[in-house]
């Protein structure tokens, strides 16, 4: 097993390109599956996440062809089973359901269960699959669906649950009829998966707003797409160089999709410029605490969170922040105080005050984003910090290591 050593203290300065989206790559290789035919997908990022959903649509009978773009096969469907091999370790796995369901009209597909950052159900997008037709049932643990046919219904969300927005929209652009979709989820890697499925043929109104109605239609076509840059990755760089007092250009920004990141980074004293593609981190100014509060898109996202919180723990004064999406994510507070942070946790709240300075120390990432405001906060730190279970980075960030080098960063990764 792995870590990551840094040596902490640099600033930060060159540029970064950002990798594809994750959470938008991942839904729409599961999307693949409704039109037979060869895919044409670019910017797909090199992932661990992305291995996992190939290996998974392998099992059903998808062939891959590696390289710029990539080139995915779904001529033959020969399985509709998603095992709890799989599934367990990759909950996004449980978006072939809804295109399953829709091509084959059936699907097996283990609950996904908990996570590390809490519990994520998918009541929502079973209730709104039976409402569309498909008798659903529990068997071991595993998701049974069948249907004769689709049908068109009018499904109102709970809440806006993304994955459960995309399964019941893969499955609606193949059902008879129209399906209104109410409270979906309008975060961007949704509307990414929407503009694929109408470049496959799909016909869906409502796309980036909390209303989707999607008109059925017999068939799709394989299609030739670019997946959207990463959001996440793209605001974790800014923190990066944020933190460090660097001056960084993030290329291949989706800056109009990180409207509240950039407002909270300006409030908290970040000098910045962008265009409508790019980000410039500027040297000087001094961070100041702000409060934020996590919201659906198009609020301040929860993935942001704990990146967040690293960059507030050097700043001056206090700053408050709320965690509205889960309810365990805050696991990386124990670990941010190893390094010195002065933070306080109380429910949903931590209460962050700012250091002069952190201290580097060993630290243990115990998510895909709490291992991200380790590092954040390790190039900071003075001395040196190892990040031990560093394979949850490779979840969610590209060569992470390799472009925080390039930007000066004293980092690399051993064998712990």
């Amino acid at each position: 097993m792995d870590k990551i050593v840094i040596e902490g203290g640099l600033p930060l300065n060159g540029e970064v390109k950002i990798s594809g989206a994750k959470n938008a790559a991942l839904p729409i290789l599961a999307a693949t599956l409704l039109a037979p035919g060869v895919h044409r997908l670019a910017n797909v990022p090199p992932l661990a996440d992305i291995r996992t959903t190939k290996r998974l649509l392998g099992l059903m009978g998808l062939q891959f062809e590696d390289g710029e773009p990539l080139l995915v096969d779904s001529t033959h469907l020969t399985g509709w089973m998603a095992p709890y091999e799989t599934v367990k370790t990759m909950r996004a796995a449980v978006l072939v359901l809804g295109p399953l369901v829709a091509r084959a009209r059936q699907a097996s597909v283990s609950l996904p269960g908990g996570c590390a950052i809490g519990a994520r159900p998918i009541d929502q997008h079973l209730k709104g699959l039976e409402a569309m037709g498909v008798k659903i049932t529990l068997n071991q643990g595993y998701v049974e669906a069948k249907a004769k046919r689709l049908h068109g219904a009018e499904i109102t969300l709970d809440t806006p649950t993304v994955t459960g927005t995309e399964n019941l929209m893969m499955a609606a652009v193949l059902a008879d009829g129209t399906t209104r979709i109410h409270n979906a989820a309008q975060e961007p890697e949704v509307m990414d998966l929407a503009r694929f499925l109408t470049v496959m043929g799909a016909k869906i109104e409502g796309i980036g707003t909390d209303v989707l109605t999607i008109h059925g239609v017999p068939e799709l076509q394989p299609a030739t797409y670019t997946i959207m840059p990463d959001r996440i990755e793209a605001g974790t760089y800014l923190a990066a160089a944020a933190i460090t007092k660097g001056q960084v250009t993030i290329t291949n920004a989706p800056v109009a999709h990180l409207s509240a990141v950039l407002e909270k980074f300006h409030e908290a004293g970040v000098r910045l410029s962008a265009t409508e593609s790019s980000i410039t981190v500027h040297a000087g100014g001094n961070l100041t605490g702000v409060d934020i509060r996590t919201h659906p898109y198009p609020g301040f996202p929860t993935d942001m969170q704990a990146q967040f919180m690293a960059l507030m723990s050097v700043a001056r004064g206090a700053s408050v922040i709320t965690e509205t999406i889960f309810e365990n994510r805050f696991m990386h507070v124990s670990e941010l105080k190893r390094l010195g942070a002065d933070i306080t946790v109380t429910g949903n709240l931590a209460v962050v005050r700012g250091r002069r300075q952190l201290q580097g120390a060993p630290v243990m990432a115990t998510d895909l984003r709490a291992s991200a405001s380790l590092v954040v906060a390790g190039l900071a730190a003075a001395g040196t910090t190892e990040v031990l279970r560093v394979y949850h980075l490779d979840r969610g960030y590209a060569q992470l290591v390799e472009k925080l080098a390039a930007l000066g960063a004293r980092i690399k990764r051993v064998a712990a």
